[in-house]
């Protein structure tokens, strides 16, 4: 006889790391892609230069899964009465700023590095401006769509 299936039983945290890792590895992949190309071209060392800088974005995303947590409880205190969808869309909005300009940062730094400050504000510049489009869509679909499901099942 077959047990019952159990109805409670909770989500492996593996399988919760693993969505959360690959949703990461999306964003910033592309996000510092984006952010290469436009800091070194595409030449020979094109892909070496951005999994380097991809490496070192994946080091920071921790960090800006606590800096989410707590961009979202302060729009939550700040704009108590407005619903869901708005604040998922200020807290996306400021995290895509944040994130953005925290990864054109490393990424700058690690493909153009400090030898020369205006050359490397140039690129920083440059580099975040060109990925926030596409961060601001990303924003959107993860502010609007994807965001409240992986709460749900992260929670589960």
């Amino acid at each position: 006889m077959d047990a019952p299936i159990d109805s409670t039983s909770k989500t492996p945290l593996i399988y919760k790391a693993l969505v959360v890792l690959g949703i990461m590895s999306v964003m910033g992949g592309s996000l510092t892609g984006v952010m290469t190309y436009i800091n070194v071209g595409y030449g020979n060392t094109f892909y070496s230069d951005w999994l380097s800088s991809f490496l070192a974005a994946l080091i920071l995303m921790p960090a800006g899964l606590l800096l989410m947590g707590l961009i979202t409880k302060f729009v939550a205190q700040w704009l108590p009465n407005t619903n869901a969808h708005a604040r998922n869309l200020v807290t996306g909005g400021v995290m895509a700023c944040m994130m953005e300009s925290i990864m054109a940062f490393s990424t700058t730094a690690n493909t153009l590095g400090f030898s020369s400050s205006a050359d490397f504000l140039t690129g920083w510049l440059f580099s975040f401006l060109a990925a926030l489009p596409l961060g601001l869509a990303l924003m959107v679909v993860m502010s609007l769509t994807v965001k409240p499901k992986i709460e749900l099942y992260l929670k589960s």
